[in-house]
Formats: structure tokens, sequence, C-alpha cells
């Protein structure tokens, strides 16, 4: 019997993974297309496919981990079982580690098929198929939560910091003329994800060292909380100082690109310095080594 090819073995392996699980995947989708929480999962498997295309000539050295493969699709199998048949586990957590199965299966069948050096090569965006698992909606709910409480407390911060009066209450910012509360649509959480993901992906291509790498993306956090922070400051002055329709107006509602785009130019400057430490050889791999405010006027 002829030997299948390695990258038609990995195919037919990735096919079967989506004939057990294409009920959680198009779930998924649905979710990805529905909801801005999860918007950011449409583009994780173009960006992994596209990170190891440009990598593919580390494809000529590989050879079968059918041991460490087997090994790794049996742990897919056993979380596969538990999303079926684990008790007391709630819709949105069966999901989660339907998908979560669903990535290992397919991490353990680029190892079976083209070995652990070759996988160890393309950890970052094996590992990046990661963010296709939905978050369930109690982690959602905590990071929402999260970025409410520090965007309002960076909002209060700049209020205070231009001489605005202002005084906080919880989630209900105060300032002359004006009640503003961070609700949660207005944890701009779709473009918070975006942020990071991006963040991860740039840091990757542009950075060599696994701190540098690590320190930006660590950034990237708080950064996602500051530029919703200006966005509230943003609308709330501009909403009393020049034009009440900016609280309920197009920039309200869609001006929220233009705080991501500011975060994004400050990532970018980032890079660029921590890149003029590191010295890149030619031919070194790539992968190796928003929401409406709620507001009422007094």
């Amino acid at each position: 019997m002829t030997k299948l090819p390695a990258p038609l073995s990995f195919a037919l392996l990735c096919g079967i993974s989506l004939l057990v699980e294409w009920r959680p995947l198009i779930a998924t989708l649905s979710l990805a297309i529905n909801r801005e929480e999860y918007t950011h999962i449409l583009l994780i498997l173009p960006i992994a496919a596209a990170l190891i295309f440009l990598d593919r000539q580390m494809f000529a050295s590989s050879m079968p981990g059918l041991g460490q493969g087997t090994a790794v699709c049996l742990v897919s199998a056993i979380v596969a079982a538990l999303a079926q048949w684990g008790p007391g586990i709630q819709p949105d957590s069966r999901l989660a580690l339907s998908m979560l199965s669903l990535v290992i299966w397919v991490a353990g069948a680029f190892v079976l098929c083209f070995g652990t050096r070759v996988a160890r090569i393309f950890l970052f965006p094996l590992g990046f198929l990661l963010w296709l698992v939905p978050m369930p909606d109690f982690v959602l709910a905590r990071i929402i939560t999260f970025l409410q409480q520090w965007s309002a407390f960076t909002a209060q911060a700049l209020f205070s910091a231009v001489g605005v009066p202002v005084s906080q209450d919880g989630f209900f910012l105060t300032i002359p003329g004006l009640t503003l509360e961070v609700a949660k649509e207005c944890s701009s959480i779709r473009s918070s994800l975006m942020l990071v993901v991006t963040t991860m992906v740039l840091a990757q291509l542009e950075l060599r060292s696994f701190w540098r790498k690590l320190l930006i993306v660590a950034v990237a956090v708080p950064l996602s909380v500051a530029k919703n922070g200006l966005r509230i400051f943003t609308i709330g002055m501009l909403g009393t100082k020049v034009d009440p329709a900016y609280l309920t107006g197009r920039f309200h509602h869609h001006g929220g690109v233009v705080f991501l785009l500011i975060a994004l130019l400050i990532i970018f400057l980032l890079l660029w310095i921590l890149r003029r430490g590191e010295q890149r050889p030619e031919k070194a791999s790539r992968l190796g080594s928003t929401a409406p405010l709620n507001s009422a006027q007094h």
C-alpha cells in the first residue's frame, strides 16, 4: 500500500475532526458572526494558516511523530468525551470544551504527520488556534467587568487631569451637566480582544526574544483599557463642550475604531523600540526559536 504524503494525511485527519465536531464548529461560527465578543474568532484560522505558509519551507525536514501525535490525539478524545458526557457542565462550557478538543486534535494530527521538530517551529500558529475556543459566559463576564471598572477609572483620571470636576459611583461617572454609565456594552471588548490578538501576531513576526514578545503583549492589556477610557473621556468632553449630539451620534456608535488605531500606533512604536535591540538573521524563520454609552443629562 502506498504511503500517503504527510500533507494529505494531515488533511484527512482534520477532515475526520470536522465530521465529528461540525456542530460545535457551526455554533462557534454563529457566535463569531452574531456577537461582537467573539468577532476575533473569524480572524484566527486565516492568520494561523498565513503564518504557517510564510515558513512552509520548514516542512522539508518533517518526519512523522507517531507516538507523540497519537498521545495528543488521545488527549483530544478525552476532552471531547468530557464535553459530551461530563455531568453538570453548562452548554457554553460544553461548546468551549468541544472546540478545545478540536484544536488539540489538529495539533496532534500536525505532530503525527510532520513530527515534533516541525511542530516546535510552528508552535505559535498551533497555539494561536486556541483563540478559536469561545470563552464561556462566566469567563467573558469577568473580563467585561474588568474592562468596565478600569475604563471608568481611566476616564475619571483623565477628567481630573484636565480639571473637570468628576465623581465616580461604580460604573457611573458624573461631570457637570452629564452622567455617563460605563455599561457592559461600553466595555469595548471586541476592540480590546482585537488589539491583544493583533499585538500577539505582530510581536511574533517582528521580535525574536520571548521576553520582548511577552512584554509587548502584556502592554496590550492595560492599553486596551486606556484607549477605552480615552474614548469615554473624549465623548464626554465633546458632548458637554462642543455638541450634545456627540453623545448619541455616529462618532459615539462607530468611533471605537479611531481609538483602536491610536492603540495600534502605540504598539507599532513599542515594536520599533524593542526591535532596535535585536539583530535578526537574514534567513531567520518568522515562527521559530464598540458600543454605546448610556448617558443621561442632568
